[in-house]
């Protein structure tokens, strides 16, 4: 038997490949004849980088950024030949944020264009970037700003950080960016649908969260909006209604009108640059899983991005998680056909996401499954 293993991490315990060797050794002790392939996985949100660059046989660089505060902080990103893998959170997502400090105003993703500057340098010309976690509602202006792009106000002066220095800008100055930038392609990994303002948009939807309160939220998506219109005397194709263009507090949108970017779900870049669709064809059972199943798994999280591909391809599919919500039995109608919690006996929330128990937890669950396979087959 030939088993393909495409697990997504288990958030705070595991990541993907190692999760997927702690079923490998489970079903090796079961039955160490079966063949095991593992491919990474991650559906564009946290881990993604790190899941494909490993996965991959590429390397991660670590490099000092401006933080969303406006402080340093060290940022890693990935880079497979010619590709960096970049995820926007690593250099101004929410968790670098203290929650008593969190105010979208002055929020910047500055750095996020400082990283991909450092790509550039080390000749990257092609980017995968997950947008997921921001902390920020700049329209992505600050990214821009350290690309080159000069934002200036009324008296000709560059303007700050955040949505309040969205507030000011009047002109647009595209002269000053690197001529590398226009040799590059950036492919976006997406799985909002929110327009750029409105009800929808990004400041009423997840301004919230960010620490904005209901005076700010109309304020920025009034600033918002007036920036899309002075973007689109520039950049006549834009369209701040484009499904996404809210995503990462309007980051979508910049990436989209001034880079030029496809925004994609974050599933379907994972699974094409791990060349998932021609692994599951030579596999005969897939095993899939991540940390909590649930009826958000069905929502195009990566357990059934893997399954949909498997049942193309007529093959089962079973996925290993640390818990199995109450409507967890959606995942069967999506493609999964058995599920398995990994806990093997009561244990606080602590203990069940300690690292070495959740190895261990999967080691032990998937031999079991695989001994049953094994009986299974025998009768």
């Amino acid at each position: 038997m030939k088993v393909l293993i495409a697990i997504d991490s288990l958030k705070g315990s595991l990541s993907s490949l190692e999760a997927a060797h702690a079923i490998q050794e489970g079903i090796h002790n079961a039955d160490p004849n079966t063949n095991v392939c593992i491919r990474p996985l991650a559906d564009g949100g946290e881990g993604t980088a790190r899941a494909l660059t490993q996965g991959t046989h590429g390397h991660m660089e670590t490099v000092t950024v401006t933080g969303p505060l406006g402080d340093p902080v060290k940022a890693d990103y990935g880079i497979i030949g010619d590709t960096a893998v970049i995820e926007m959170a690593a250099a101004a997502g929410i968790t670098l944020v203290p929650a008593s400090r969190r105010n979208p105003l002055y929020t910047t993703t500055y750095g996020v264009g400082e990283l991909i500057l450092d790509a550039m340098e080390k000749n990257c010309r092609h980017f995968i970037i997950g947008i997921g976690g921001s902390a920020t509602n700049d329209c992505g202006v600050g990214m821009l700003q350290a690309l080159g792009f000069v934002f200036s106000d009324r008296n000709g002066t560059p303007v700050s950080f955040g949505a309040d220095g969205v507030k000011d800008i009047a002109a647009i100055d595209n002269s000053h960016v690197s001529p590398l930038l226009s040799r590059c392609d950036f492919r976006i990994a997406c799985d909002v649908t929110n327009p750029l303002c409105g009800e929808n948009g990004c400041s009423s939807v997840y301004g919230p969260q960010k620490g904005a309160d209901p005076a700010m939220i109309s304020q920025m998506d009034a600033w918002l909006s007036a920036f899309a219109a002075l973007t689109k005397v520039q950049y006549p194709n834009v369209d701040p209604s484009m499904p996404g263009s809210g995503a990462a507090g309007g980051l979508g949108f910049a990436f989209s009108a001034y880079l030029g970017a496809t925004l994609q779900s974050g599933i379907s870049i994972v699974l094409e640059e791990t060349q998932m669709e021609a692994a599951i064809k030579e596999a005969d059972l897939i095993i899939t899983g991540e940390g909590r199943l649930d009826g958000q798994t069905v929502m195009g999280k990566a357990p059934v991005g893997i399954a949909a591909l498997a049942k193309k391809q007529h093959k089962k599919v079973i996925a290993f998680c640390g818990c199995a919500a109450d409507d967890a039995a959606l995942c069967n109608a999506h493609g999964i056909d058995a599920y398995f919690p990994i806990l093997q006996k009561p244990l606080s929330l602590e203990e069940a996401m300690d690292p070495a128990t959740t190895r261990e937890n999967l080691k032990k669950t998937a031999e079991q499954v695989f001994r049953l396979l094994t009986c299974s087959a025998a009768l």
